[in-house]
């Protein structure tokens, strides 16, 4: 298990965002469109992970739709453009699934997924989520299988361009959460991803670091996430 993407929830455009991006010295890309949920993003792909800045491309279709992320997209986004949530990538989803029903978590079941990207391909993928009311407190991870192996995915980034050398000396490090009670959110992020809490509210994945710090008053939500330039 590991980090897949982080999602920043957008009112902008993907080639908005790809202009602003450039002119801050990073290489993003319009995504594409999630045709069936009438959203629409913008990537930017590092070394171990991606960001995702997700938008709504199709009010209408967005707000007949029964999901997940496109439900919190919808929720949060009056509140102003801020990051929603992250998702973490699993070998074998639907054992995944089993295993953390066993624990108690309901569960979304497995739901197919694709996106038309800017040149008409289609790209396909599994989803997974933690079913969850949409409020003001955090909410779980998501995961995804991707149809393809990461090798190949990344290979075909990189011929494509999607994923520049410069992108590949960067590193999505950590993502940092704001939360009422942070003893109690890693507690339960352990159970569901069967990891270790370390001394600081925070939980160590494979390739990146969930932290977990207390804020009184407001919406749960991931805060922040720290990228860096790769260890040589």
């Amino acid at each position: 298990m590991k980090l897949d993407h982080v999602v920043y929830f957008t009112k902008k455009v993907p080639t908005t965002v790809v202009e602003q991006q450039a002119e801050e010295g990073r290489h993003a890309i319009v995504g594409g469109s999630h045709e069936k949920w009438g959203t629409y993003n913008a990537l930017l792909y590092t070394r171990n992970a991606y960001v995702e800045w997700l938008a709504v491309e199709n009010p209408n279709l967005a707000n007949r739709v029964v999901h997940p992320l496109t439900r919190l997209l919808l929720n949060d986004l009056p509140s102003g453009e801020a990051w929603g949530t992250l998702c973490l990538s699993v070998q074998g989803i639907e054992s995944f699934r089993q295993e953390i029903e066993n624990k108690g978590f309901q569960t979304s079941g497995i739901l197919d997924a694709q996106r038309r990207t800017a040149h008409g391909e289609l790209k396909k993928w599994k989803m997974l989520f933690v079913d969850q009311p949409i409020c003001d407190e955090l909410p779980y991870p998501f995961f995804i299988e991707w149809e393809e192996p990461e090798e190949v995915r990344f290979e075909k980034l990189r011929r494509e361009g999607a994923l520049s050398p410069e992108n590949e000396k960067l590193d999505i490090r950590e993502c940092i959460f704001h939360v009422h009670d942070p003893l109690k959110e890693t507690g339960e992020w352990a159970v569901l991803l069967s990891q270790k809490v370390g001394d600081d509210h925070s939980i160590q994945l494979k390739n990146v670091k969930l932290s977990f710090r207390q804020q009184e008053e407001g919406k749960e939500r991931l805060a922040d996430v720290i990228i860096g330039q790769t260890e040589a």
